[in-house]
């Protein structure tokens, strides 16, 4: 009797094991490296299925496919964010902004021969992570490049690398078994990980230093600089966004006047819009709809400012 309970269990573990990893890819999460300057970003190198979309990180900690050599009638646009530009476990490779807006640019007649647009991007990265980046590898002889803030951009704290390795979010290596990342992530819903990283002084204006030299850097590299802002999905509600919120976004679009940053906020775009639920995954990032609907603002500004 014992042996059969036993081996009925064995059975059990194993079909959960491999359905956890089937299915929702459990056991294979994105890792995660260390960086003094940019606090964190994605191991290179890495192909990975969750929840049966595909991601894909080159060599460059970018969802992109790996780069090709530039020439003069190659267009390169470099989208640079967060889990939002990044796209998560719950965005196919193909159905992320920056993939998009490459389709969308590739349908549309222009006189380049390719077009690509790089997805540079990690969970939670803040303008000052950006920034560091692009310090350490440069922007790629991109053409254009698309800086794509969240509202809690503005509150992001300095890089610091204190998540990696501490939370199922952010995993520094691969568990042994899907049921143990199944099991870490359950923990952490009950029992959330306390960082000890605090940053003290005016965090808004912090971040805002750092887009004013992300357009420096881009503009230096011969670039030409955009500057996307999309909002909470509560912010484009009533009570719409609350009073820190608007502050900060004021402070940001004084910088946007005074060094005449071509810009985009979607908060008046999407401010009342019925389809809101149709468009968004959550309370902060985009389902393949909301990307579309991204991409294709981003196009039409793009456009608007004749860049191809």
């Amino acid at each position: 009797m014992i042996k059969l309970i036993l081996t009925g269990l064995i059975l059990v573990f194993i079909t959960v094991e491999i359905t956890l990893r089937l299915i929702w890819g459990f056991g294979n999460p994105l890792i995660y490296i260390r960086d003094k300057e940019i606090g964190y970003l994605l191991a290179p190198n890495q192909t990975v299925k969750r929840n049966g979309n595909l991601i894909k990180i080159n060599s460059f900690s970018m969802r992109s496919n790996e780069l090709k050599d530039k020439n003069e009638d190659n267009l390169r646009i470099l989208l640079l964010g967060d889990s939002i530009v990044n796209g998560g476990w719950w965005t196919d490779q193909n159905q992320t902004i920056s993939s998009l807006l490459q389709t969308l640019f590739i349908a549309q007649k222009t006189f380049f021969n390719t077009v690509e647009v790089l997805n540079v991007s990690a969970n939670s990265w803040g303008a000052r992570n950006e920034l560091a980046y692009l310090h350490k590898y440069g922007i790629f002889n991109s053409n254009i490049l698309v800086l794509v803030l969240n509202t809690d951009d503005l509150f992001a704290f300095k890089p610091s690398s204190e998540k990696v390795g501490k939370t199922a979010n952010y995993f520094e290596y691969k568990p042994l078994l899907a049921l143990q990342e199944l099991y870490q992530k359950i923990y952490e819903k009950f029992f959330p990980p306390h960082y000890n990283f605090i940053e003290k002084g005016d965090i808004v204006q912090f971040n805002l230093d750092a887009v004013k030299s992300i357009q420096d850097f881009t503009i230096k590299n011969n670039c030409k600089f955009f500057l996307v802002l999309t909002p909470l999905k509560r912010e484009t509600v009533f009570p719409y966004s609350k009073e820190y919120e608007l502050k900060a976004r004021a402070r940001l679009e004084d910088l946007v006047m005074t060094e005449n940053i071509k810009y985009l906020d979607f908060l008046p775009v999407l401010k009342d819009n019925k389809n809101l639920d149709k468009l968004y995954h959550d309370h902060i990032h985009f389902n393949t709809e909301g990307n579309q609907f991204i991409a294709e603002k981003i196009l039409a500004m793009l456009n608007e400012n004749n860049i191809i």
